[in-house]
């Protein structure tokens, strides 16, 4: 599951026009946590990663492999 949540985000996050040091601004945290996010094992915190789904407007569910959209 944890990969498939990797996999997601790095495809979202290579998807928006936003660069990692302008959605980390946004969404409150460095851009070195954005690239520790895609590349270790080490996921956003909750309240973090609701605001990343806010920022590049995307579903909780589908992030988290609940479904496909």
């Amino acid at each position: 599951m944890e990969e498939l949540i990797k996999q997601r985000l790095i495809e979202e996050l290579n998807a928006c026009r936003l660069t990692k040091i302008e959605i980390a601004k946004k969404i409150g945290v460095s851009p070195e946590m954005i690239t520790q996010y895609v590349t270790t094992k080490k996921l956003p915190k909750l309240d973090t990663f609701a605001k990343l789904c806010k920022e590049l407007d995307l579903s909780a569910n589908y992030i988290l492999g609940l479904s496909d959209e």
